[in-house]
């Protein structure tokens, strides 16, 4: 498979589309290393990924569209307290809320009380709606970025989808500045608006024990998708991270990732960052820098659809160094 640049930017404008055409292209042996072996206990399997317990009343969806189901095409999960339920992430179709929804009743006896998006992009805002499939009561939580963007996408979709309008328009909205706590009974989670990836990116974070819903800020063994992305604020969101005790990250897209994982992902930012602000100094551009980039040996083994997704990070860094 081939594509110009040109039609591929054009095209790839959002995780999805990014993920669809990596599917099409990635050799097996980076497919593996993309979807590595789990640190939860896988509790359900689809072909559109994996449910992987982390820990007692906490859940991981990790999501494996490089086989061709996308479903969820994100990752996302549950988190239980003795009161409620909060769910990560809307997916990329109904169908995979309705599926992570039917399994938290399975598991704790409740459907999902509480959902957050983490930023706008479809895969994981588009199948919000079906949480709340059945007329289930499910207090849906983005900030006014991600509601308005999808509004705004969705009013001018050809095929718009109400159901996904109507659950983003009664959002409970999360502030942008401070994060939120939410309630579950015997157990709190806090909601921390970061940016960088986009400008609505929220984490949802856990303390004891240490788990972090990172959202799109971490891409685990996989190079991201720099399309929205302001890449010194991602960096920064993605080093402030980093905890000083034994975590759990659990990316947007790939498997399950400890401080190891984080490392290596955060050096490999630093190596875009250095090569962009060199050849920018020289007078590069950033379409000749990212035909010719190459990660270091010393990161290993990275999955990526060729050299097509550096030069849009190059892009980013380019508009925000002119800046």
């Amino acid at each position: 498979m081939t594509l110009q640049r040109r039609t591929f930017l054009k095209k790839s404008v959002t995780c999805a589309c990014h993920l669809a055409l990596a599917a099409a292209a990635m050799p097996a042996g980076a497919r593996k290393l993309w979807a590595a072996e789990s640190l939860g206990q896988v509790v359900a399997r689809e072909p559109f990924g994996t449910l992987e317990k982390v820990a007692d009343g906490v859940w991981a969806v990790i999501s494996r569209p490089l086989e061709g189901d996308r479903t969820t095409l994100a990752n996302g999960g549950l988190i239980a307290g003795k009161n409620a339920v909060l769910a990560v992430e809307g997916f990329n179709q109904p169908q995979g809320a309705q599926w992570l929804a039917a399994k938290s009743l399975e598991l704790t006896g409740k459907r999902p009380t509480h959902v957050v998006v983490t930023h706008h992009h479809g895969d994981h805002a588009n199948g919000i709606a079906g949480f709340q499939d059945g007329g289930q009561s499910c207090a849906i939580h983005s900030t006014v970025i991600t509601r308005d963007i999808v509004l705004g996408r969705d009013a001018k979709s050809p095929t718009p989808a109400p159901a996904r309008a109507a659950a983003l328009n009664g959002a409970a909205l999360l502030s942008s500045t401070e994060e939120t706590t939410i309630d579950l009974g015997g157990r709190s989670v806090r909601v921390v608006p970061r940016g960088g990836h986009t400008q609505s990116d929220v984490t949802v974070e856990l303390d004891d024990p240490s788990i972090v819903f990172c959202g799109d800020l971490v891409w685990n063994a996989m190079f991201p998708n720099y399309v929205d992305t302001t890449p010194s604020k991602f960096v920064g969101a993605v080093r402030g991270l980093k905890r000083a005790r034994d975590t759990i990250y659990v990316p947007g897209h790939g498997a399950l990732a400890k401080d190891r994982e984080l490392d290596r992902y955060i050096a490999m930012l630093g190596e875009v960052e250095a090569a962009a602000r060199k050849s920018f100094a020289a007078g590069v551009s950033a379409e000749d820098v990212g035909r010719t980039f190459m990660l270091s040996e010393r990161l290993g083994p990275w999955a990526l659809f060729g050299n097509v997704f550096y030069p849009r990070a190059f892009e980013a860094w380019y508009r925000e160094l002119k800046a």
